[in-house]
């Protein structure tokens, strides 16, 4: 089941969810608008490797913005932290941003319950766009879970800024099992 907006804030001022920064002006009738924070980073190998780490640059958006070119995969954050132990975050482009050809979240909109800090966005750009720290680009719905809750204690817990993949791990710790 999906929380109302009013909802959202009703679970926040209870302590059941994290969304800090907070302000109430972002409360949507079912969501929360989330705003781009002041960095991205980008990968700077040609073709990336799921079984390597991959190098990475972070660099501050500038005043006139950042444009995001086509064909490449931009990371950037969250202002806000978020998360909860009792509902299950899901992280969505804004419409607005869908309309300019602008994925926010490529594939990985499922945050675990558990799992709290700067959401990653993984940006990805149809044609160029050029966007500027601050964007109301995403926004997080917050779903009530059914069932035993197991608590996520992974890789990007506590995350700040954006974070590059950690896939490469996976493979070490199967290959160390």
């Amino acid at each position: 089941m999906i929380l109302t907006g009013p909802e959202i804030a009703r679970e926040r001022e209870q302590g059941r969810l994290v969304l800090h920064p907070f302000d109430p002006a972002h409360i949507q009738p079912n969501s929360y608008n989330l705003a781009l924070g002041p960095t991205l980073a980008c990968y700077t190998a040609q073709v990336l490797d799921t079984r390597r780490p991959n190098p990475a640059v972070v660099m501050p958006i500038p005043d006139g913005g950042f444009v995001l070119e086509p064909d490449r995969i931009y990371l950037g954050s969250s202002v806000e932290v978020l998360g909860s132990n009792h509902l299950v975050p899901v992280i969505r482009s804004r419409s607005g941003a869908a309309r300019l050809g602008l994925f926010v979240h490529v594939t990985a909109d499922l945050i675990d319950i558990g799992s709290i800090g700067q959401s990653t966005f993984q940006l990805h750009a149809v044609q160029p766009v050029r966007v500027h720290a601050g964007d109301r680009l995403a926004q997080v719905t917050f779903w009530r879970p059914q069932g035993e809750i197991t608590l996520y204690d992974g890789k990007y817990q506590g995350s700040r800024g954006p974070q590059p993949s950690q896939i490469h791990r996976d493979s070490a710790e199967t290959a160390s099992r």
